[in-house]
């Protein structure tokens, strides 16, 4: 970054009388070089001829010193330290007759004595530096002689030359500038001059800056482009001075400052030009004139050219004024007229950028999409930070946002285009802004407007609303909020074929995208955010409760095998959990009763879907959890419903199962449930106990089957009959000998030694707990087959394990039998430790 991008610097530009193209580096560096060279020995004579009190000869000095500034070789960088290097030898003049002028020399017989330079940049140059020196020693000629250099400087033309000149000018004069409503002297000037030369000055530097453009070869054109894109700040302290005057009421700047600088913007039809300025005229000017000088500059930029990015423009005043109602707090606007009354305007500033932008997009049709969109981005985000209890300012860009995209039949927009990212931004500041998906549905387009997105964009948002939910802990409370915002993310919810061939709607691309399509891992992390979300989706009262669970059974039953896997089961347990709440409040609604059985049969319909689904592993378990909760909510027939829940997830084991690592599985959760409920007649309870043992017994594997017999044992034992335990020793015993029969005749021996240290461990649980039958003799069998066969298996993890787990039993069966506690009741007298 060079210098001159600081409005303290001045910069330069290159001559095109000869060639506007540098040579090269090196050659830049040695006509650079050579033009410093005889700037310093010209400016060395200058300042000796000052010392001697010459001036006529040091002004022959700096007459040849001012001419290097007349050179076209130069490039940018090269001239702006070719101009530095003079105008600080010129200082030193300026300085001299400043002293001159304080000694009584007379300046203005030099002010046309420098007049007759032969060239007219040096004159020119001389001129303004004996002018400012002129002004100081006569300040009621300030008007006139301000007027005149400014008037004189039209003599040089050339762009690189005049620019410099004029930047000359200004930063000769930027003290001088008379800045008072009514002086003590009438011919020094008032603001009203001040405004006028500098008006005068911007006038003529843009139209020298925007020369630059269309001089040289078409093929330079970027090169231009870019040393014009440094220059700019040349320009563009004029604004600055303006800006500075303090002199300059609001009504000055609405009559004639803003006036003049946008006329001269919209006629220069230079899009840098226009782009460029239109951004300094935001920054430089204090934000309470912009507040009430909206119109004017918002109609200005319908009239820049189409290769002006009028979005950056709008959207940069947007910002600017948005960080000034956070820093006050309001948009009422006082300030002092010339006449010295107060105006409080309350400034309407969404209806002014809604109306105005409005304008513009209708107005430039060569604005791409994506660059309306960003405008409406910056209205949401206006009316947000300044409006934010206005929710239907934020509607109403939607609405536009819309309509915008109607017009030009945009549907299912790719999410590889730009439009596609602002638009998501548009819909994502919503979410971030409210953090409530209860305000987005209350939002009439924001819906249709997700609708436009395709579906990948749309199930990204979805998931970007749902996080929301969760990190801000949202309950949904009714049935119709559930429809919307489930409508909403319906994208995690059904394939993008289905969802098509629902709504009616033709496709532009043919998709065909469904959850096959997807990574596994991504695909089950989608769904379980939406299972996630199921448990927020919760209402007080329970009437509302039951139907936000019909509500999104309906949503969620439409997505297929591998969604409804994730999404389901949540969903059941809601209604478990209502069918307690119900239970809970048993005395104060007297139907609680008939409204426990409807839910069970939403649960069992629920469930039977995913049976059909072919997800039979989790019907069952669902079945069994229904079970039990039917169990311990006592309403009429409950015990009917509870049984009916158990054949169900028998039916499911014996038609749907045939894996035998799952058949074990199914078989032990069955009669782990089983022996939890106590709601069980003997009537029900015998068939189910004797399913069990059946369904044990029928286990293919023989491994299994030794477990499964064994796990029956439970059901004669600690099960419920009539509501007590269970103690049927016999049926018990049974189950234990069947499983040493089966262990028996397993083949592998390893296999053989680790089912009878787990049997030894039943037998021991039963003996502990005092069946009678179970004896010390039956113990000593078991101790002696594993002490027979464990030392003959061959070493490796498994053996190790098993040995491991005996060794584990055996110290039990002596911690037992060392035990001096006088409550034990049980024996374990006569129990052989070792082989």
């Amino acid at each position: 970054m060079y210098p001159w991008t600081s409005p303290s610097y001045v910069p330069s530009i290159p001559n095109p009388q000869k060639s506007t193209s540098p040579n090269g580096f090196d050659d830049q560096d040695k006509l650079l070089s050579e033009a410093v060279a005889k700037v310093r020995s010209q400016a060395f004579q200058m300042k000796r001829f000052l010392d001697k009190n010459r001036l006529m000869d040091a002004l022959k000095c700096a007459n040849p010193m001012l001419s290097e500034l007349r050179t076209s070789l130069l490039s940018p960088k090269s001239y702006y330290e070719l101009y530095m290097a003079i105008t600080d030898e010129l200082c030193h003049l300026e300085l001299y007759l400043n002293d001159e002028f304080q000694k009584g020399r007379k300046v203005a017989d030099l002010y046309e004595v420098v007049q007759n330079a032969g060239n007219i940049v040096p004159r020119l140059y001389l001129l303004i530096t004996v002018g400012i020196v002129y002004i100081k020693s006569n300040p009621s000629l300030k008007r006139s002689i301000l007027k005149d250099l400014v008037e004189m400087c039209r003599g040089v033309q050339h762009p690189l030359r005049g620019l410099f000149l004029r930047n000359y000018l200004l930063q000769l004069t930027r003290n001088l500038l008379p800045d008072a409503l009514t002086p003590t002297i009438e011919a020094e000037g008032n603001v009203y001059d001040a405004i006028d030369f500098v008006l005068m000055n911007f006038a003529e530097m843009n139209k020298l800056w925007v020369r630059m453009q269309h001089q040289g070869h078409s093929s330079e054109k970027s090169r231009r482009e870019q040393e014009r894109e440094e220059l700019k700040i040349l320009v563009g302290t004029n604004l600055v001075r303006l800006s500075q005057l303090e002199s300059a009421s609001f009504e000055t700047y609405q009559r004639l400052i803003l006036p003049g600088i946008l006329e001269q913007v919209v006629s220069c039809r230079d899009a840098i030009a226009q782009e460029y300025l239109m951004e300094c005229i935001i920054q430089v000017f204090p934000d309470e004139f912009h507040l009430q000088t909206l119109d004017p500059f918002l109609k200005s930029c319908a009239q820049l050219q189409p290769g002006v990015n009028v979005k950056n423009i709008i959207i940069s005043l947007i910002d600017r004024l948005t960080a000034y109602h956070q820093r006050n707090g309001k948009l009422v606007v006082t300030h002092s007229s010339e006449d010295g009354s107060h105006e409080i305007p309350d400034i309407q500033l969404f209806d002014i950028f809604s109306i105005q932008i409005a304008h513009i997009v209708q107005a430039r049709n060569d604005m791409p999409l994506e660059d309306t969109i960003s405008l409406q981005v910056a209205l949401v985000s206006l009316a947000q930070k300044v409006y934010p209890e206005r929710l239907d300012y934020i509607d109403k860009v939607l609405e536009t946002t819309e309509i915008i995209l109607d017009r030009l039949n945009m549907m299912k927009i790719s999410h590889n285009l730009p439009v596609n990212h602002e638009l998501c931004r548009l819909l994502r500041l919503c979410v971030d802004f409210y953090n409530n998906i209860l305000t987005l549905i209350q939002l009439n387009h924001f819906a249709p407007l997700m609708e436009k997105l395709d579906y990948i964009s749309r199930k990204s948002l979805a998931l970007y609303v749902l996080m929301n939910v969760f990190e801000n802990e949202t309950l949904i409370p009714t049935a119709d909020e559930v429809d919307s915002v489930l409508t909403m993310v319906m994208p995690l919810i059904r394939d993008e074929d289905a969802m098509e061939s629902n709504s009616g709607e033709q496709q532009t691309v043919p998709s065909n995208r469904s959850a096959q399509d997807v990574d596994p891992e991504d695909f089950a992390e989608e769904q379980g955010i939406v299972a996630r979300f199921v448990h927020f989706l919760k209402a007080e009262d329970p009437d509302m409760q039951y139907k936000i669970l019909q509500t999104a059974r309906k949503h969620f039953g439409s997505g297929g095998t591998e969604r409804i896997k994730h999404i389901l089961p949540p969903l059941v347990f809601a209604a478990y959990q209502l069918v307690y709440k119900y239970k809970s409040i048993s005395e104060e609604d007297e139907n609680w009763d008939k409204k426990c059985q409807k839910i069970v049969q939403f649960c069992h319909s629920t469930i039977s879907a995913l049976a059909k689904a072919d997800l039979p592993e989790i019907a069952l378990r669902l079945y069994l959890q229904g079970a039990l909760v039917i169990g311990k909510v006592d309403y009429s027939n409950h015990e009917t419903v509870a049984y009916d829940f158990m054949t169900q997830a028998f039916s499911l084991y014996e038609d749907e199962m045939s894996d035998s690592k799952s058949q074990l599985a199914a078989i032990i959760l069955i009669m782990s449930t089983f022996e939890q409920m106590t709601c069980f007649g003997e009537e029900n309870a015998e068939p189910l106990r004797t399913n069990c043992a059946l369904a044990a017994s029928k286990l293919l594997k023989k491994p299994d089957q030794c477990r499964g017999v064994v796990s029956c044992a439970s059901l004669f034992w600690s099960g419920k009959k009539d509501g007590e335990e269970m103690r049927d020793e016999k049926r018990t015993l049974e189950c234990l000998k069947k499983g040493v029969r089966i262990a028996s005749q397993c083949l592998d021996t390893g296999v053989q030694v680790q089912l009878y240290v787990e049997l030894l461990n039943h037998y021991l649980f039963y003996f502990e707990r005092g069946n009678s039958l179970i004896t010390v003799a039956m113990l000593n069998q078991l101790i002696a087959k594993i002490n027979e066969e464990l030392p003959n298996l061959e070493q490796s993890e498994e053996t190790k394990q098993i040995g491991v787990h005996y060794r584990n039993t055996m110290s039990h069966i002596k911690s037992r039998m060392e035990s001096n506690d006088a409550g034990l009741e049980i024996s374990f007298a006569g129990i052989t430790l070792s082989s």
